[in-house]
């Protein structure tokens, strides 16, 4: 019986332990004398859930706890994001002094040219590089998405910056599409009650409303996913319905996956979308949470199940754990241990590379050289094994220092955005589960999405 009221209660609340749940059930003895009644009575559930709910009220319970952890999570993405985006891609890390006169400490706006940027080289009709596809196809940029923003991915003469335009502390597109999935969860589903595919769909209208809509963001740069992703759908007639949209996407990704797979989509940026799915099952078990999430990035990167789902069931499932109170040094350690990232020769060039760092003060520009040597060494571009296994190992270095961890991965270069994205969501879902605060600069300095970020946390039960 206790099993049972347990399993119903945790529908209703969330996560609650047994060992609560028996210390609302039983009275005490002080209590059972005055009132003449047995030491442990079996309460109506109606009674279980008002005291379950006036404890949470007044103690600092897992739900509270689980919470504070969702909402600093959604806070470390953005900043994770933020912080990188005006050296997003620099793949000499020294250019990134030479831009900006020294490593980054905090936001700045991008500079209108990059050292090394290839923008004009990728393909304005679909995934990859202009010279690579098979198919005659008319521009996306400036016709669908990005609609006053081909003039940059056309220029000749100059290496265009990714986010030129932006401000300081502003979100490059896959954060802010993030963000959007966020409130789009916090309107359809409050309660945690909409079928999963449901939900998908409901986030899959927004996503394409977003994205099709002239003027909802700055961002000058669609990385591979969104670019192939609106090349079939305008092949599809335009769906625009959830029920048209879901039933596009789940087509797409069956022949998709089944065929030859597109390189350009196994990479760390499919990561950030997948965020908001993780924080909104926080409270599902494990395995919930991760097909919740599996489900979802199938439909925007339909590729065969090994090429990234395995790497995206290993960060869902510390992400999920770290929400939930899990040490994150812990679980970057077992992720880094695992065979998936290379097992115990991997752990190896970790511990060496974490001990030679150690050897210097903290803050330092020799122990950044030691991590900008790690993260060269293990993955600085997009592709995910390598990204994912740098991504682990700053994780590892800074599991008990969100603003130390996301200013080196800022600093390291290469896919530092979507990498940062996924960091910090990593380290400042730690950070709220031990009850450390974020940095307030860092939350205060934030661009453009902090004002929709801070009504969505004040209006949501995020």
């Amino acid at each position: 019986m206790l099993s049972g009221v347990s399993a119903l209660v945790t529908t209703r609340l969330g996560c609650i332990t047994t060992a609560s749940l028996v210390s609302l059930l039983c009275v005490t003895k002080a209590q059972a004398a005055a009132s003449a009644t047995p030491t442990c009575r079996r309460p109506r559930l109606t009674e279980v859930i008002g005291r379950g709910l006036t404890t949470q009220a007044t103690v600092n319970s897992p739900m509270d706890k689980l919470r504070e952890s969702k909402q600093a999570s959604l806070w470390g993405l953005l900043i994770g994001d933020a912080l990188s985006m005006p050296v997003h891609w620099y793949y000499d890390a020294d250019d990134i002094k030479r831009d900006y006169g020294k490593w980054l400490t905090g936001y700045v706006a991008p500079r209108k040219q990059h050292p090394s940027s290839i923008m004009s080289l990728s393909a304005t009709g679909g995934s990859g590089r202009s010279g690579f596809s098979m198919r005659k196809e008319e521009p996306l940029i400036g016709n669908v998405i990005l609609h006053d923003k081909l003039q940059y991915w056309t220029k000749r003469g100059g290496a265009v910056h990714y986010h030129q335009g932006m401000s300081a502390g502003d979100n490059t597109l896959n954060a802010l599409c993030a963000l959007k999935v966020c409130q789009t969860m916090a309107r359809v589903d409050p309660d945690h009650d909409l079928s999963p595919r449901d939900l998908r769909s409901a986030v899959l209208a927004d996503y394409v409303e977003f994205l099709t809509t002239p003027g909802t963001h700055n961002d000058t740069y669609a990385e591979s996913f969104h670019r192939a992703f609106f090349r079939d759908w305008i092949q599809a007639e335009k769906p625009v319905t959830k029920d048209k949209l879901i039933d596009f996407a789940e087509k797409r990704h069956k022949e998709q996956s089944a065929g030859r797979a597109d390189s350009q989509l196994a990479v760390v940026g499919a990561f950030v979308m997948a965020v908001p799915f993780v924080l909104h099952s926080a409270h599902l078990p494990e395995a919930e949470a991760v097909k919740n999430t599996v489900d979802f990035v199938r439909l925007t990167h339909p590729l065969p199940p090994a090429q990234l789902e395995p790497f995206l069931e290993l960060y869902v499932k510390s992400l999920h754990a770290v929400l939930n109170g899990a040490s994150l040094q812990e679980k970057a350690a077992e992720a880094l241990k695992s065979p998936l990232l290379g097992g115990s020769g991997t752990w190896k060039r970790v511990q060496a590379f974490s001990s030679e760092a150690a050897g210097y003060a903290k803050g330092s520009d020799m122990r950044l050289s030691v991590y900008q040597e790690a993260v060269g060494h293990f993955g600085l571009a997009c592709y995910i094994k390598g990204s994912l296994t740098s991504l682990f190992f700053l994780a590892h270095e800074f599991h008990d220092d969100m603003e130390g961890g996301v200013l080196t991965n800022t600093n390291v270069g290469g896919e530092n955005c979507h990498r940062g994205a996924a960091l910090g969501a990593l380290l400042a879902a730690a950070a709220g589960s031990t009850g450390q605060p974020l940095p307030q600069g860092l939350q205060d300095g934030l661009g453009s999405a902090r004002s929709d970020l801070m009504a969505l946390l004040a209006n949501s039960k995020l």
